[in-house]
């Protein structure tokens, strides 16, 4: 089997060289497939600099060629602008970061650089495919999986196949499963909906190749929704009716970042930007995340700030429509709290366009829904679904029967959607950016002002696509 793999691979390679194919009006036709696309080495590194998996395929880079990658990405943006190095010493570096690793490939040839980043992200999926779980703990309890699998997926630094199926009928060896149990959650794509059956968000960090226990295999097939963009625009207001104007010293986490830094500690907050008030002070702020001010007389914003970073949305929304006749359809809208059960949101307010020719629609609520709305505007043919109060951990559906005046055209999913949510949720901190502590700065033993601290969310674009 060794013997018809290294056949295999040297006539595939043998593909790769120039070849005259044909005569055309311009004379002859050569077709130089993949020449100079082959890379010298591939390498994994974890966060920490550590070299996971190394495979060097050609000989010609040096052998620290990792090590001298690293260095440069970690004090890239002391040695120069813009982002990591693609060329030092001759050798052209990529990368990128996959699940918190780094797949970096490295050539001394003029190569296509999306050609490479493809096959980066590409390796990184196979991997998963294969592992289940992507992370440095995977990859080290399967270092000889993953070897196999980067020799069948690259031959002398020419790519071969990046097909999982390919890949099936050559790589046999079943992986050492890594607990799922242990990972973070997924956050709102971690459960899967099956009628009133509800799978784990661990069923997508299965191997696609590992069987269950005794030898047998489930057939199962997963669809995940995902979250396309998410954003935080946040403030923190103040409202002072403080006499004498005296100062404030406000807190803010401690593990707060501002700006995108690669090596964050785990759970961190990070900030895009910030602005502050005129009259903040940030003489401790790089020090201990606090801010000092004298207050004006009423309400302004002490800060305004940005988050892409990755956050678990409060409300996860399934919708579906299906065709139920020639001129009939029918919607299913699923919307999940997934905060506190202590927490309550109102009110909420879910939208749906519907197509052009949507006559009536018949609604439809669950057994013993209260406070629920639903209307059908016709002027500008959009269903609405108003929920007086909705509280953390709960699910509610609706059912809406549509009625059309013709008959339905190609693919209704194009004529309908996509749904909007509008809410309100009081104590509820979507970004984890707190306020530990408010300080006054001059108190009487005799007149101490309360204070009173509040959190609240609000939607401004919260749309799920069919």
């Amino acid at each position: 089997m060794a013997l018809f793999g290294e056949n295999r691979r040297r006539e595939e390679k043998s593909i790769a060289s120039p070849s005259i194919v044909g005569r055309g009006e311009g004379g002859l036709i050569s077709i130089y497939q993949f020449k100079g696309n082959m890379i010298s080495q591939f390498f994994v590194l974890s966060q920490r600099g550590d070299n996971i998996v190394f495979r060097d395929y050609r000989g010609e880079v040096q052998k620290g060629s990792a090590e001298t990658f690293f260095r440069k990405v970690k004090f890239w943006k002391e040695d120069g602008e813009g982002d990591a190095p693609p060329n030092v010493d001759a050798v052209n570096y990529f990368h990128v970061k996959v699940s918190g690793l780094l797949f970096v490939a490295t050539t001394r040839v003029n190569i296509s650089p999306s050609l490479v980043l493809e096959l980066l992200q590409r390796i990184a999926r196979v991997i998963k495919d294969y592992l289940g779980v992507l992370n440095e703990d995977s990859l080290r309890k399967n270092f000889v999986l993953v070897y196999e699998l980067l020799d069948e997926v690259i031959d002398f630094g020419y790519v071969q196949t990046t097909s999982t199926e390919v890949l099936k009928s050559y790589v046999f060896n079943e992986p050492i499963v890594v607990d799922a149990a242990r990972l973070p959650p997924l956050g709102p794509a971690s459960i899967f909906m099956q009628g009133t059956k509800r799978m784990p968000g661990t069923a997508i960090t299965k191997s696609v190749v590992a069987n269950e226990p005794g030898g047998r295999k489930r057939e199962e097939i997963f669809v995940d929704g995902f979250i396309l963009t998410s954003e935080i625009d946040g403030t923190i207001q103040m409202k002072s009716y403080l006499t004498g104007n005296p100062e404030i010293r406000l807190a803010l986490n401690e593990d707060l970042s501002i700006g995108r830094n690669d090596y964050i500690s785990s759970g961190a907050v990070v900030l895009d930007d910030c602005n502050f008030h005129e009259s903040v002070h940030l003489d401790n702020f790089d020090i201990d995340r606090t801010l000092t001010l004298v207050p004006p007389d009423g309400e302004f914003p002490v800060m305004n700030y940005r988050m892409t970073q990755p956050f678990k949305p409060p409300f996860r929304i399934n919708a579906l429509i299906e065709e139920a006749g020639s001129l009939k359809a029918e919607v299913i809208i699923r919307v999940r709290a997934e905060f506190s059960p202590s927490i309550n949101a109102n009110p909420v307010l879910v939208q749906m366009p519907l197509p052009t020719y949507t006559t009536r629609v018949n609604f439809e609520l669950e057994p013993g829904a209260v406070g629920n709305t639903t209307d059908f505007k016709e002027a500008n043919k959009r269903l609405e679904w108003g929920l007086k109060k909705v509280a953390g951990g709960t699910e509610h559906t609706l059912r809406a029967k549509l009625t059309f005046s013709q008959e339905i055209h190609g693919n209704i999913m194009k004529e309908a959607g996509p749904l909007s949510m509008s809410f309100t949720i009081p104590m509820y901190n979507a970004s984890k950016l707190q306020v530990k502590y408010l300080q006054i700065a001059k108190k009487s033993k005799t007149h101490n002002p309360y204070r009173w601290v509040r959190y609240v969310a609000q939607a401004n674009s919260y749309v799920a696509r069919l």
